[in-house]
């Protein structure tokens, strides 16, 4: 009983992949409120002002970004992302209330760490990363203070609307699941979590196998795998803000856009497609392949680059 108690307390974490250790050596970290959070900046296309930042999904990290980064520092003169408190290389506090609300001021406090302040910003967002670009609008539209300017703001396959969106089961379990959860996350390891994440990827487009472990080793980094409830309860709190955040895209004149997998299990098709169209009949949407699923900038970035460049060059 004994070392099995010791295997539960403490299992350490994977080691970082070349490739992730590139990632995170080419990043910086700021610091929000005593917590130490992560970016990656890029520079460059060379005769463009533009700037973009990129907004990562639920329960990866901006290495999501990783297949369409090169693509898009050719269109862009800066490309920023960072990693949510709570993810990838940010400190994962606990216990910590966790909130959209405060993710959306992390992005605010990166903005002013890098002297933007004055200059617009292209948003582009999956997952979670969509709710915490909704609350940024939000506040963009009532002239909030320390807000960003936003120039664009282009989703994709998130929760926009809490009445489409399906969470996996283990996430309502780790949700809502009381003492039962912390137990839940010591045990989660490698098999459950890939077969969960594979889920959500299309049959033709799952990630290989090295590719689980960086998205695994990310979420372990810091032993995030025990925030991971703590961080869910943003389901509950994006039906409680419904109002705030669809009504800000309701009512915002910034160019919208939706690139969008089909194949998405958590906001499937056509149900979430139809909705989307009827509340913002003035977004524009790129659906991609069939096959493409929940992560569409992993499972087609090509596909995903051009559908974005396609609408950045719209306007």
């Amino acid at each position: 009983l004994v070392p099995l108690l010791a295997i539960y307390l403490h299992i350490p974490p994977p080691k970082l992949s070349p490739a992730l250790l590139s990632w995170r050596s080419s990043g910086r970290y700021f610091t929000y409120k005593d917590q130490n959070i992560f970016y990656r900046d890029s520079t460059g296309a060379v005769g463009s002002s533009d700037i973009i930042i990129l907004l990562h999904g639920f329960p990866t990290s901006s290495y999501d970004w990783c297949k369409i980064w090169e693509g898009l520092t050719q269109r862009f003169h800066r490309v920023i992302a960072l990693d949510f408190v709570g993810f990838g290389f940010s400190d994962k506090p606990r216990p910590h209330r966790y909130s959209i609300f405060e993710q959306a001021s992390i992005v605010e406090r990166l903005v002013r760490h890098l002297g933007l302040r004055r200059q617009r910003i292209n948003l582009l967002s999956h997952d979670y990363g969509d709710t915490v670009a909704q609350e940024l609008l939000h506040r963009y539209e009532h002239n909030k203070t320390g807000s960003i300017l936003i120039n664009s703001l282009c989703l994709s396959n998130g929760g926009i609307f809490p009445e489409t969106h399906y969470p996996r089961f283990i996430q309502k379990l780790l949700k809502d699941g009381g003492l039962l959860s912390p137990v839940i996350m010591r045990l989660m390891n490698f098999f459950f979590f890939s077969r969960g994440l594979g889920a959500v990827f299309g049959p033709y487009t799952q990630p290989s196998q090295a590719e689980y472990w960086d998205m695994w080793t990310a979420v372990r980094t810091n032993d995030g795998n025990l925030v991971v409830d703590s961080i869910l309860q943003y389901i509950n709190q994006r039906k409680k803000h419904r109002e705030r955040w669809v009504g800000a895209l309701m009512s915002t004149s910034v160019p919208l856009h939706l690139i969008y997998g089909p194949l998405d299990p958590v906001n499937p098709h056509p149900e979430f497609l139809q909705l989307y169209k009827k509340v913002l009949p003035t977004s524009t949407v790129s659906v991609l392949d069939d096959h493409i699923s929940h992560y569409p900038q992993l499972e087609d970035p090509m596909g995903f680059l051009n559908a974005y460049l396609n609408f950045i060059n719209s306007f």
